[in-house]
C-alpha cells in the first residue's frame, strides 16, 4: 500500500471539478462540486443519526437504495435543511446533473453543507452547471475538495494504491469538516471513490465497519450535524475478480479503506474550528473493544480536557474525570495516563492516582501541534483510538457569528 496523488480522481474512471457559482458571497471560495464516473458504480453510504436530517440525505438514500450510483453533486454555503422545499431542491440538483451529463438523476448522490434553515437558491447552481461539467477532469479532485469546504482552513484529500489479485487498485477520498462534529456516524461530508471490483453488499459491509473505527471516533465540539454523510462509489475498473464475500481480498480492501478514512479523520480533527493542535487518545489494555472506544471518545470529547490541552496544562484529573463518567465497567485503580508528543513522553497518573512529574517538561510536551493521551487500563487486550482538538477562544468567535 502506498500513498499517491489524485484524491477521488486517482481510481480509474473518475473525474471531478469544483467552481464558484454564487451560493457563497465570497467569489474566491468555490461552492459547487461534482464527481462523476465513466461507468455506473456500486455504491454505499452512512448518514447522521441526528433526527433533524438535511433533505439531500433523504434523496441520496433513495437514489442508492439499489446499491448503485454514478455521480456526486455537493454545494457549500447552504445546508438545504429544515426547508419546506428541501426535497424538491435536492431532486432538482440531481436533475441538473442528468441534464448536463446524461447520468440518470436516480444515480446521483446529492449533498449540501452550510447554514441550516435558509432556502437554497437554485439559480446560481443552474448557472454554474455548464462550467462545472465542462471542467470535469481526472485532475479535478482538488477543486471538488475545495468546493465542499465551509469553515475548513485546509483541503482534505487522500489516495492510496494497493494490490488485489495481482491487479493495481486505488482508493481516493475528499472530506470537509471543521465544526459541528461529534462521533455519531461520520459526522461531516466525505466522498470516497475506488476502482476495486466489489459487490454492493460487501462495499456496504466494509464501509459500515470501518467508519466505526475511524470517522466515528472524531469529536470537535460535541454537536452532531444534520447533513453528515459518507458515500463511496466503486467503478470496478481495476479488473480484479469481484469481491463477493469476506476473505483475503475483502480484508485487503478493508485495510486500505481504513487507512484512507483514518487519514481523513486525523485531518478533520486537526482542522477543528479554532484548533491549535491535534489531540489523539489511545486506550490500550482495555477489557474489551467497547470499553476502549467509550473511554477514548469520552476523553477526546471533554471540553475541560480540550481547554487544558489548549493551555498546555497537564491537568490529568480532568482526563480521569472524563474516563470516570463513561458507562463501561473498569477498575479505576489500575489506570495509568501518559502524555506524549514529538517533545517526549511523561507519565502523570499511575494506578488511578497522581504521581510526581516535572510540570515544565509536561508543558513542553503539550505545546506541540500533535499531542497523544495514552490511557492504559491494565485490564485486558483491547485498544481504540479517538481524535479531536483543543478548545480555543477562536472556536467561540467563529461560531458566535457563523451565520451573520
Amino acid at each position: 500500500m502506498k500513498k499517491i496523488k489524485g484524491g477521488v480522481c486517482a481510481p480509474k474512471g473518475f473525474k471531478a471539478n469544483g467552481v464558484h457559482c454564487g451560493i457563497r458571497k465570497n467569489k474566491n471560495k468555490l461552492d459547487l462540486a461534482l464527481i462523476t464516473c465513466d461507468v455506473k458504480c456500486k455504491a454505499a453510504g452512512v448518514y447522521t443519526k441526528n433526527k433533524v436530517k438535511g433533505a439531500p440525505l433523504t434523496v441520496t438514500k433513495a437514489n442508492i437504495a439499489d446499491g448503485t450510483a454514478q455521480a456526486v453533486i455537493c454545494n457549500s454555503g447552504n445546508a438545504n435543511t429544515c426547508n419546506a422545499d428541501g426535497i424538491e431542491k435536492a431532486k432538482m440538483m440531481c436533475d441538473m446533473v442528468q441534464k448536463h451529463t446524461s447520468i440518470s438523476a436516480s444515480d446521483v448522490i446529492v449533498a449540501s453543507t452550510g447554514v441550516i434553515g435558509e432556502v437554497l437558491n437554485m439559480q446560481p447552481i443552474a448557472e454554474g452547471m455548464p462550467s462545472l461539467v465542462e471542467g470535469l477532469s481526472d485532475k479535478g479532485s482538488e477543486y471538488a475538495a475545495k468546493a465542499i469546504m465551509t469553515t475548513d482552513r485546509v483541503m482534505k484529500e487522500i489516495a492510496y494504491s494497493f494490490e488485489i489479485d495481482g491487479r493495481e487498485c486505488r482508493i481516493g477520498g475528499i472530506a470537509k469538516g471543521s465544526g459541528m462534529i461529534n462521533p455519531n456516524m461520520a459526522t461531516l461530508l466525505c466522498f470516497v471513490t475506488t476502482d476495486v471490483n466489489i459487490s454492493s453488499e460487501m462495499l456496504s459491509c466494509a464501509l459500515s465497519k470501518t467508519v466505526k473505527e475511524t470517522l466515528n471516533m472524531v469529536c470537535i465540539d460535541g454537536d452532531t450535524s444534520t447533513n453528515d454523510m459518507l458515500s463511496i462509489m466503486s467503478s470496478g475498473l481495476a479488473g480484479n475478480k469481484e469481491i463477493e464475500g469476506k476473505g483475503k481480498e475483502y480484508n485487503e480492501f478493508s485495510k486500505c479503506l481504513k487507512k484512507a478514512l483514518t487519514h481523513l479523520a486525523r485531518e478533520i480533527a486537526k482542522d477543528g474550528e479554532g484548533a491549535t493542535k491535534l489531540l489523539e487518545c489511545k486506550v490500550v489494555k482495555a477489557k474489551n473493544a467497547k470499553c476502549a472506544k467509550s473511554i477514548a471518545q469520552s476523553v477526546i470529547s471533554s471540553s475541560l480536557v480540550k481547554a487544558a490541552m489548549f493551555a498546555a496544562d497537564a491537568n490529568w484529573g480532568r482526563i480521569l474525570c472524563a474516563i470516570g463518567y463513561t458507562d463501561e465497567k473498569f477498575d479505576v485503580d489500575k489506570i495509568d495516563v501518559d502524555l506524549k508528543s514529538t517533545a517526549g513522553m511523561i507519565r502523570v497518573c499511575e494506578n488511578g492516582s497522581g504521581i510526581p512529574f516535572d510540570e515544565d517538561v509536561a508543558s513542553k510536551i503539550l505545546s506541540q501541534d500533535e499531542v497523544t493521551i495514552i490511557v492504559t487500563c491494565n485490564d485486558g487486550g483491547a485498544k481504540a483510538t479517538a481524535w479531536g482538538c483543543d478548545l480555543t477562544y477562536e472556536y467561540v468567535k467563529i461560531n458566535a457569528d457563523y451565520r451573520t
